[in-house]
This record gives C-alpha cells, structure tokens and sequence, in this order.
C-alpha cells in the first residue's frame, strides 16, 4: 500500500476529503492528550456503486505507525478511534479505495438471496479472491483455498453459498488497501500531556506569601505548597519572580508618583542592575531556592507554572545593550506600554517585529530554554496577542521539538478571531471570555460555542472567574456568594480552570473605582498578607471541587457538557458524561448571588444514561441522596447555605430509605 500519494497509472476513482482532526486544511496541528484515543474521520466516496473502503494510517511521535479499518458511519462517512501514542508530533493520512472482492462478495449475497446466482458469478468470485492475493497480511494458504472452492463449487444447498460467502465477507475485512487506493493528504495532530487537557491553577504572589510583617520569598512559598495541595490544586502559577525596575516603578493602586521611594513595584516591570528575565528578585531569593521550590512542589504532586513576559522596565540590561530591540518615539525616547487611559511608564515593550527581530526572538527562547532548564515546563504567557502570530509558531514549535511536554496558557483576553489563532499556533490553553459571562443564556451558548467545530480540534479553554487584572462587577456586588457560584461554574464546566488564589478565597471584591474592574490595593503594586486557613472562606468548597474533579473522570476532557432544561432562568443545569464509562454527573446552579431561587427541572434522560423511571443523584457537595422520577424534578438552592447541587447520577438504581 503506498503512504506517500502518487498519481496512479490510471484515473483515481475515490475521493478521501473532509478530513477530521483538521485545523486549517492542515495548516497548523490538531490537538490530542496522551492516553486517550484520537476519532480520525472522512468522507470517503467514489462514483458508481461499489463497496468503498477507508483504512487509517497513523504515525506517532515516535514513528510507530498503526494501520487500522474505518468502519463506515453512513452518508459516506469513516470513522475509528486510534491510539495517540506518546507526548509529541503524531500524523495520518486516510486511504480511501474500492474493494473489488467486497462488491463482489455484496452482489452474490443479493443474487443469492434472488436465486440467481449462478457459475459464471462463481469463475467471477474466484477471480476476486486471487486478486486479493497481494493485500493479504499473512500467509495466503486460506485465500488459495477459497478461491479453489470457487472455481469448483458445486454446492447442494444455499447454505452451503451462504457459509463460503461468509469467509469471504470475512476475508475482505482483513485485507490490506489495494496498490491503486486513494491516498489523502497528510495531516499533524499534536499530542499534548494529560496536565494540559485537566488541570486546576492557582495563583500566589511569592512577595505576599510571608506571616503579616514577614517578607514573602520563595522559602515561604515552598512552606505554602501543602496547603495549596490540599485545596486540590495541580498547577501553582507564579506571576514574574524577576528584580523589578525603579524607573517610573509604581506605587499603591498604580500610583504613577508614589509617596515613598521604597514600594515594591509591579513584578510585570522586569529588569534592573540585578539582571533580567534570567535573574530572580533578590528579595525573593536565589536560583537555587527556585530549584528547591520546583523540586518542592513536585514532591506535593504540584506543577510550577512561571509567568512568561516578554517585555522590560527601563533598567533592564537589554535597554541599554539592545536600544534596537525597542520602539523608538519621534523624540528619541523609548515608547512604553500603553492601554488608554492607562499609561505604563515603567514597562517597555519589546519590538518583535522590528528590524533586529532575528536576535531578539532568539534571546526570548533563551529565555524559556533558561526556565526549562530549571525545572519548568509550564508557562501561563502575558498578552501573547500582543506579538507577532509567527513568532510565537516558531518559538513553540521549536521548543516543543527539545521538549515535548512544554504547556502554554494564552492570557488574551481579546477578540474571538485572535483567540483562535493563538490556540492554533501551539498554545495548550487559552484564557476565555468566561469572566463575563453570568446569564445561564450567555453560558449556554458560550460553552457550546467552545465546544463547537473548528474551535473544538484546536481551542483548550481554561476557565478563570477572576484574575489580578478583573475583579468583575458580578464579584464586586455578590458577595461571598457570588464568588462561591462563580467557582462552581468554573470548575464543572471547564476542565481547566484557575483561579487568582488567595483574594479569591477570601472573596476580595472592592475595586479601585466605580466601574473599574481594578481591585483596590492591588497585589500587582504592594505586598498584601492572606489568611492562609484552607478552612475559613471558600477554602472548603475548592478543596470539595477539586476533589470531586479529580474522581470523577466526566469532568476529564472538555466537550462533553450537555444542558438541559429548567423553567427558571436563574438555574443553569448541565450534565457531564465519560464516554469512556458509565460516570455522569449534573450539576443545578443558582445564578443569582442574592436570593434563593427554586424550580423544575426537565431533563434529557438519556444524555444521562437513565430511563423514564425513578433514579438517584447523589450530591457530591453536600453528601445527600435523593430519588428523582423522570425528567421533571425539584430543585431549591440558597445562595448563602448551597448555591449548587453537583449530582453523581446512579441509573437504575433507587435512593436508600
């Protein structure tokens, strides 16, 4: 069979298209995790009526390949499951042919059953088989056989037809692709590591993890790593542990003219005389007390993911080293970042794009390679929107090819078209629009928009209800509750989520201003001091969530979220299923922050895997069972006692009296 396509020595009569994982006609990777089969599937069709075929042929990171049947689907389509095989870069290419001994096996089962098959039907049959003879796998003692029977049959009875006809249909099945089959163009699909399809981050400032008048440092992140653990957390995310410029360096509340000389500044405003984005901030510690921290945190189960931005304060060595990596302003001086009205004397951007580009895109992957080498292997990146699309297509790739179990989370909170692209690039994970997202219409139809084709072969989304940079009006006004019902919604509806630690916990919601959706006090421009008790605040309802995430498998991979119907629009309920198994979970949420809201439910039962009769779901947050009947339910949830219900549904199976 030729893997390479070719032009055959006469005209092809099969059509391979429509192929799927695909993004962008195979401009860029599909994406697949490691351990779990990837759905290959085409429209494979050719004219006339004869049986049409479809094997697939899939070759994985480490050059295994695997040749495996498409089983027809209807309508012309083919589809398998194939294994992924390892972390790295995996191709296919689907071959489509016309299977002379299957339409011939197909026709003698019609005439059979007509009565009118007859001798030269035989002669015919037998000619198919021979042919057959360079597709057969193994040994072609049974096909000689066969054919034999053919050429000499005289059965005495149609069931004596029916049966050889059966080794036949039998023999078809395991053939390989004939020589003349119909090769479709190939395609890549990058798998990724488990940590970048389900994943919990949390996030710490190191200068705030120290007791109240007690510096933070890295020592004092490490001893906070058993107590994020034990919120269940997987990803620890740590904004820029680098010095911190002090020209233009910002006081409280991004104070552009502080009134001491001695505020910390934004970590985000990297570099001064103590090095750059290869130096860690001397009041944080050493290299080495990073390299005990990564070491640390994976003997808790932790991942440490570093904040990766590529831009510099004024003091960083490359300004003065590297004036060319820069923008320039017509008056000679370095142009700074800006977001209008928001000015940022204190960060320059650094000009991807520039003449000088080459040098500098190499000094950014020395940059990641530095990290690496230290241990890392996830990196949440700043406003990647920001830069060049090839830049980032060639550092990822070319990164992944020394390394490839490297993540990458975008922070672009941008426009929907960008978003894409970015994911299609090579990021793992991208930050969304889920912060804004609060009416049960608006997340019905954003996560099924998620879910949905091209964006479902190539889009990770990673769900975060707050971040230093949004404290949404939603957070500001609800209350505890508020911040309880966002985290639930996060993590049941997403398989990657995160949160912005501590003033999450402790539902920090005052903003700077009216409008604004700064936190006032904001950790980006002063040390703050955290409760640290995993007991108080919304500490018992992550630790719940994440426990429950990790045991149920249904909350694994992201498109699987069904919704259903309630006919009160503040409850938002969904369900979550493995294909894999029989685990399915519903979850019921009360949207709104300030009131108890109740109504019916009118469930999809078999997207459920239950029957029209009495059932049980049990709920995983509060540890009670109840027995349900059919798809409409009651449902009554309290914002301040439980604003949602996360049910493990048992079908088949009654509540305990």
């Amino acid at each position: 069979m030729r893997v390479d396509p070719t032009h055959p020595p006469f005209p092809a009569r099969v059509v391979v298209t429509q192929l799927s994982p695909e993004v962008e006609a195979g401009r860029f990777p599909a994406k697949a995790v490691a351990g779990d089969p990837v759905v290959v599937r085409a429209r494979v069709f050719a004219d006339g009526h004869d049986v049409v075929r479809a094997h697939v042929v899939w070759q994985d990171a480490q050059g295994q390949h695997t040749v495996l049947p498409m089983p027809a689907t209807g309508n012309d389509w083919f589809a398998v499951e194939v294994p992924s095989g390892p972390v790295g870069l995996a191709r296919y290419q689907v071959v489509g042919f016309v299977d002379a001994l299957a339409t011939w096996h197909a026709g003698a089962v019609k005439k059979l059953d007509a009565g009118v098959l007859d001798r030269v039907d035989y002669l015919q049959g037998a000619e198919c088989v021979e042919r057959a003879r360079t597709r057969l796998p193994r040994g072609d003692r049974p096909l000689a056989e066969l054919a034999r029977w053919w050429r000499t049959a005289r059965p005495r009875t149609s069931a004596q037809l029916a049966n050889r006809l059966a080794q036949v249909a039998a023999l078809a099945d395991t053939l390989d692709a004939p020589a003349d089959a119909t090769v479709g163009p190939s395609r890549e699909v990058w798998v990724d590591p488990p940590i970048a399809a389900f994943s919990a981050w949390y996030e710490l400032f190191p200068r705030s993890t120290g007791e109240a008048g007690e510096p933070g440092t890295l020592a004092t992140v490490r001893r906070r790593l058993p107590y994020v653990r034990a919120l269940g957390f997987d990803v620890l995310y740590l904004p820029p542990v680098h010095p911190i410029g002090r020209t233009g360096r910002k006081g409280p509340n991004n104070d552009p003219a502080p009134p001491t000389a001695d505020v910390p500044g934004s970590p985000w405003a990297i570099g001064a005389r103590e090095g750059g984005h290869q130096a860690i901030h001397p009041d944080l510690g050493t290299l080495d007390d990073f390299d005990a921290l990564v070491a640390a945190a994976a003997s808790e189960g932790l991942a440490i993911a570093l904040d990766l931005a590529f831009q510099c304060a004024p003091d960083h060595p490359w300004v003065a080293e590297h004036p060319e990596w820069f923008r320039h302003r017509p008056d000679g001086t370095i142009q700074y970042a800006e977001n209008p009205p928001k000015q940022y004397q204190d960060i320059y951007p650094l000009d991807l794009a520039g003449e000088a580009y080459g040098a500098l895109w190499e000094a950014c992957r020395n940059v990641v390679r530095f990290w690496i080498g230290h241990g890392v292997r996830i990196f949440r990146v700043d406003n990647p929107h920001t830069k060049p699309f090839d830049f980032w297509e060639w550092l990822i790739r070319s990164l992944r090819a020394e390394h490839p179990d490297l993540v990458f989370l975008a922070e672009a909170f941008t426009r929907p078209a960008v978003m894409a692209r970015l994911a299609q690039l090579g990021f793992s994970q991208s930050y969304t629009y889920f912060a804004w997202r609060h009416t049960g219409r608006d997340l019905r139809s954003y996560v099924e928009e998620l879910q949905g084709w091209p964006e479902s072969d190539f889009l990770r989304p990673n769900f975060w209800p707050n971040t230093p940079d949004i404290l949404t009006e939603f957070l500001q006004t609800g209350g505890p509750a508020a911040f309880a019902v966002r985290a639930v919604l996060a993590a049941t509806l997403s398989s990657n989520y995160g949160i912005y630690g501590p003033a999450f916990e402790e539902a920090v919601g005052e903003p700077l201003a009216r409008g604004s959706e700064e936190y006032r006090d904001s950790e980006k421009y002063q040390v703050r001091h955290w409760v640290w008790d995993r007991s108080q605040g919304l500490g018992p309802l992550l630790a719940r969530l994440n426990q429950v995430r990790r045991t149920h498998r249904a909350f694994h991979r992201f498109g699987n979220v069904r919704f259903h119907t309630t006919d009160n629009p503040e409850l938002l309920a969904y369900s979550r299923r493995d294909p894999r198994g029989p685990d399915t979970v519903l979850v019921v949420v009360n949207l709104d922050p300030a009131w108890p809201q109740s109504g019916f439910t009118a469930l999809d039962l078999p997207s459920l895997g239950v029957a029209d009769g009495p059932f049980a779901v049990r709920d995983l947050l509060a540890g009670r069972t109840y027995q349900w009947h059919g798809a409409v339910n009651y449902v009554a949830l309290s914002p301040d006692d439980q604003p949602a219900h996360v049910f493990e549904v048992v079908p088949g199976r009654l509540a305990p009296p």
